[in-house]
């Protein structure tokens, strides 16, 4: 039985709340190529969050796991591999926090939208926090349609602002494409391969969580709690 380590989530709260752009650009190669084997299943996932990707553990702690298909589906038909058609679905589907556009509108999701969704769990690692985050309303319904007004308001020049151009450009390739059309995924991770090449980072397995000082922090907090 393949064991697992700790989700993303609880290790970005280790690393208070803030990934390098190294660490980001390492985990985004493994989360595209993690989507395209599951849509290559023909299923998309339909609830990409920091939670439900984990790390490996012992000689595969720099592997990258996604995990929790409770709410994934099939896009294509069994028996004639047609897409799925476009329709729109009674209600939303997914985490708020990181659904794309089309989901607030109750729009079947494809593969465009676990895509979009990744991106803003990029946006989210690298700055911390997205502009959508702390809206406070009375009930869910409210609090869910203050949120996509706030993205659909939101530039992706403001949303990427101060990051590498490439972050852009991966919000315009997801929100731009069709329904039900394949995603380029070497064309994604071409592009970040590039980004961490003019950046003169190399994708060697050494993420924030590996360095000597958060390590050491980890450790104490064990033994803290342990005693």
């Amino acid at each position: 039985m393949e064991l697992l380590g700790r989700n993303l989530e609880t290790i970005f709260n280790y690393c208070n709340r803030k990934f390098s752009l190294k660490t980001v650009l390492l985990l985004l190669d493994q989360m595209v190529r993690a989507l395209e084997r599951l849509h290559t299943k023909s299923y998309v996932h339909r609830d990409i969050k920091p939670e439900n990707f984990v790390i490996g553990v012992g000689k595969k702690e720099g592997m990258v796991n996604l995990i929790d298909f409770g709410l994934s589906r099939r896009f294509r038909d069994k028996i004639s591999g047609l897409h799925t058609p476009y329709r729109v679905q009674k209600s939303f589907i997914g985490t708020v926090r990181y659904a794309s556009i089309n989901a607030h509108f109750g729009v079947e999701q494809s593969r465009k939208d676990d895509l979009e969704s990744l991106g803003h769990v990029m946006l989210y690692f690298l700055k911390g926090s997205l502009p959508w985050q702390n809206i406070k309303e009375e009930n869910k319904a409210k609090k869910y349609e203050e949120i996509m007004k706030k993205k659909i308001s939101t530039p992706l020049n403001v949303l990427c602002k101060d990051l590498p151009e490439e972050f852009q450009q991966y919000m315009t390739y997801c929100r731009g494409m069709k329904f039900n059309q394949r995603p380029d995924y070497r064309y994604i991770i071409r592009i970040f391969k590039q980004l961490a090449l003019k950046q003169g980072i190399e994708y060697n397995s050494i993420y924030d969580w590996s360095l000597p000082d958060l390590i050491s922090l980890e450790v104490t907090l064990f033994l803290i709690f342990r005693n």
